[in-house]
Parts: C-alpha cells; structure tokens; sequence
C-alpha cells in the first residue's frame, strides 16, 4: 500500500512539473516571432529589443522631401497635327520618280517625289519665245538707233522700235514670273533659255524637316492639285507629339492650360517625357464622364510613337515640401490608422500614428505625426507591429 502511494505522489510530481514546464514554454512562444525572443515592456504601445533583435529593424531619419500636386490619367501617344503635312503637287501632272520611302527621316526642301508637269513645259516655252522676241527687239532698237543718229530712218520708226522693246520685256518679265511660280530659280531659267528645251520636270520638296509617315505615291500615278484622294506624301515634324488623355470631370476646376505634365510609356519605363497642356476639351464624354485633355510632349530622341498608351501626370500645384519616409516605414492596421515606430536609442521603439498623403518618388509623403530629424524604424516594422499586438495578449 505504502509503495502505491509513494508511486502516486511520484507521478503527481511530475505531472506538476510538466504542466509548469508547458506553461513556461508557451508563454516564451507567445513574445517570439520569426524565432526572436521580445524584450517585454511595461509601457503600452512600447517594444524594448536587445542588441541582438535591433539587427534586423533598420532605422531612418525623417527628411523634408517635395511632393507636387499632381493628378493621373490613362491617354494615348498621337502625331502633333499642327505638324503634320500632306505633301500634295501644287501642279497637275504624272509621278515619274519617288525618292523616300515611308520612315525616312528628311530635311526641310529634300526632294520628295518628281513629276511631269504640262503645265510647266507650257510656261517653259513661253518663255523661251519671249526671251528670243524680246532679243529681237533689243537688236532692231538699236540699230535704229545708230540709224537716227545719221538720220537714216524717221523718229516714227524709231518710237515704234522702243514701243515694241518695252512689250517684248513686260512679256519677258512676265514669263519668267510664270516659271518661277514652280519653284524655279532665276539661274534655273537662265539655263533654260540658254539651251532653250522644255523639261517640264518639276520636283517636289518637304516643307519641313521631318519623317515619313506615309507615303501613296508611285511612278506612273497621276496628281492633282487639291485633290480628295490621299497624299502621295506625308511629313510630320515627331520632335514632339500629342498626349491625348481622358481625365475625370470632377479633375476639371485643377487643371490649367500650359501646367506641366510628365508622361511614361511602358515601352521606356524608366524614362519621363515632359511637356505642357495646350487644350482642354469643351465637352464632357457622357458615357465615361471624362474629357479630352491634350498636352504637346518633346520626342527629342523620336522614342514616342502614335497609340503608346501611355500614363499622364498632371501637376496641379505648387511642391509641398513635406516629412518623408520610405513606404514600409509605414503599417497599416486593421482599422486602416497609420502607424510608425518612432526610436531616440535604436533599442525602445514607440509606436506613433501618422497621417500619410502622396507618395512619389518611391518616399512616403507625411502630413501628420512626424517632425523632421526624427527616427523610425524602415525595414523590420512589420515585425515591431506584430510584437507589439502579440505583448498585448
């Protein structure tokens, strides 16, 4: 009987001891995370870690970063059409040789496309005939001239003479006016009238310098003047190009016409093009209650192309120069407060709600709660808002 109870007692004994032991170790659990073991503090909203734990919280000093007042807005990239020219003939006639192709980048008076015009092998002529009817005059004036001078001809005959010259050169003038009219210069005409021959080939040159981004034109096709069918040629100027982009109408009383703007294309992600509003659209869509926004954006290097989708920042506002902190200095609770962990020592880290506002730039903008020069911990403050929930079990 006595060894009974003795075996009893002995396994009561252990039995306590084990359940302590239990207790103990779950306690220990309840303050580690990740392994760690907490510090415990008897401060509310308060987490004391040893040299030991502060080597996984990284800790920051709170700086005054600028953050602008800027909306976003999905658009797309399209050609600048105040820079954007159909190359036509001014001239009826028949394509004989095309000297680019669609892409080309050309300079301003690059020959585009040549022609056979009619039109000018008419005023070509003309010209010639008057050149050799006024050289004719010229030569009967002054031989009548010398004439009067020995009084071998009348005074009549002699003012005939100079009425004749002075038709010849009005219609001289007059032609060579026609031809330049086409494009030709003053030593072009000469040179016509000193092999007199029609060539009647005229060529067609860019107005600008530019690229390429069309081109209909082919030897053998016939042009007119001001004719519906497509351009033979198209020139755009793509030094800068339109952003087109639909913004809310509850944005419209924040934006300006020439506010700046920042647009990025997933094409070059790490790349920004800058530029300015120049219109704002007069009507409300009614369907997706956004209106037009255009912006003109330099494309120095020609990377933009038309309809990139492209992202559209529009700055509305002066820069703030406000706190800041990287983003996962900031933890988010389950009542949507913001929090950070403010240190002094790096070892006692004070749990402080904040409010936040933008975040550009990759910095977290501050408007309440922090000071400048203060510090905080960055990296590893998750892990502190989630000793801190479990201390308070």
């Amino acid at each position: 009987m006595r060894s009974n109870k003795l075996s009893l007692i002995v396994i009561g004994i252990s039995l306590v001891v084990l359940i302590g032991l239990a207790i103990y170790w779950i306690s220990a659990r309840k303050h580690q995370i990740n392994g760690i073991s907490l510090s415990r503090s008897l401060e509310p909203g308060v987490v004391v870690l040893s040299q030991l734990q502060v080597k996984t919280i990284k800790v920051e000093t709170i700086t005054l970063q600028a953050f602008s007042d800027q909306r976003e807005a999905v658009g797309y990239v399209d050609f600048n059409q105040d820079q954007i020219v159909p190359v036509f003939s001014p001239w009826a006639g028949r394509i004989t040789l095309v000297l680019v192709r669609a892409g080309d980048d050309v300079k301003k008076g690059q020959p585009l496309y040549i022609i056979d015009s009619p039109e000018l092998v008419e005023a070509e002529s003309s010209l010639i005939s008057t050149a050799a009817e006024l050289n004719l005059a010229t030569q009967t004036l002054e031989r009548l001239r010398k004439l009067i001078e020995i009084q071998g001809t009348a005074q009549k005959e002699l003012e005939q003479a100079i009425s004749d010259h002075q038709s010849a050169q009005a219609n001289h003038e007059a032609a060579r006016s026609a031809v330049r009219i086409f494009g030709k210069s003053d030593s072009d005409i000469d040179r016509i009238i000193a092999n007199r021959k029609t060539s009647g080939r005229l060529t067609i040159t860019s107005p600008f310098s530019g690229r390429v981004t069309a081109r209909n034109a082919a030897p053998g096709m016939l042009v007119q003047p001001g004719a519906d069918t497509p351009a033979p040629i198209t020139v755009a100027d793509i030094s800068s190009m339109w952003m087109v982009a639909n913004v809310p109408e509850h944005l419209l009383s924040r934006i300006r016409l020439n506010a700046r703007v920042t647009v990025s294309v997933m094409a070059y992600p790490e790349q920004s093009f800058e530029g300015r509003i120049t219109n704002i659209g007069s009507a409300v869509d009614p369907n997706t209650r956004t209106i037009a926004v255009r912006s003109e954006i330099r494309n120095p290097d020609y990377k933009l192309l038309p309809q990139m989708l492209a992202t559209f920042v529009i700055h509305t506002g002066d820069p703030t120069r406000s706190p800041a902190l990287p983003p996962n200095g900031v933890v988010r609770q389950s009542n949507n407060s913001m929090i950070v962990f403010v240190t002094q020592d790096g070892l006692r880290f004070e749990r402080r709600n904040v409010k936040t506002g933008m975040t550009q730039n990759g910095m977290q903008q501050v408007l309440e709660g922090l000071l400048p020069e203060e510090k905080v911990a960055t990296d590893g403050a998750l892990f502190l808002a989630n000793a801190l929930a479990l201390s308070a079990r």
